[in-house]
């Protein structure tokens, strides 16, 4: 189906089931150069902080993300809408889902990782109020790609410690 002009589309968004994994899959393998396989998907999912979500319109999944729980933010590890549902406003209601799980007394904050070459997912992420804030040099498995680490963070959450780590300050 191709939507056509500046149109926004609504979705539901729910927990991610079993059968969805091949439309799920489908969306991975048209949206990345070196996409997860089922059983990616399945070892993160079962793990015990690990959380699937799809976005779904009619009977149609359209998009999905995949997220951990740590005590203070959502770490987003997979996230990918489907190519002709791109733009229209799907992803941002994915992101709007996860922002409502943010809170100033508990996770304040939500980060993930995106290829230094993935410029549609920088510029996304940056419109929906991300940031980058650390470069991890060589991170992927697949390739000598770094990663950018980008972070949202809950309105009012206290500034982040500045104590040193691992990764690489971004300037600017």
């Amino acid at each position: 189906m191709k939507i056509q002009g500046n149109s926004q589309l609504r979705v539901h968004i729910r927990w991610m089931i079993r059968r969805d994994m091949s439309e799920v899959l489908q969306i991975e393998q048209g949206s990345f150069e070196f996409p997860w396989c089922e059983d990616d998907f399945i070892r993160c999912l079962r793990q015990r902080n690990c959380i699937g979500m799809v976005a779904e319109q009619g009977e149609r999944v359209v998009g999905f993300m995949i997220y951990e729980l740590h005590k203070t933010r959502l770490h987003v590890l997979n996230f990918a809408v489907l190519p002709e549902h791109r733009r229209l406003n799907v992803g941002q209601q994915m992101i709007d889902k996860l922002v409502s799980k943010l809170s100033s007394q508990r996770r304040t904050r939500i980060s993930l990782e995106v290829r230094e070459t993935n410029l549609a997912a920088q510029l996304f992420f940056k419109q929906t109020g991300f940031r980058a804030t650390a470069v991890l040099r060589d991170f992927y498995d697949d390739s000598t790609e770094d990663a950018y680490v980008m972070q949202y963070r809950y309105e009012g959450a206290a500034e982040e410690d500045s104590a040193p780590s691992r990764i690489h300050r971004l300037a600017g």
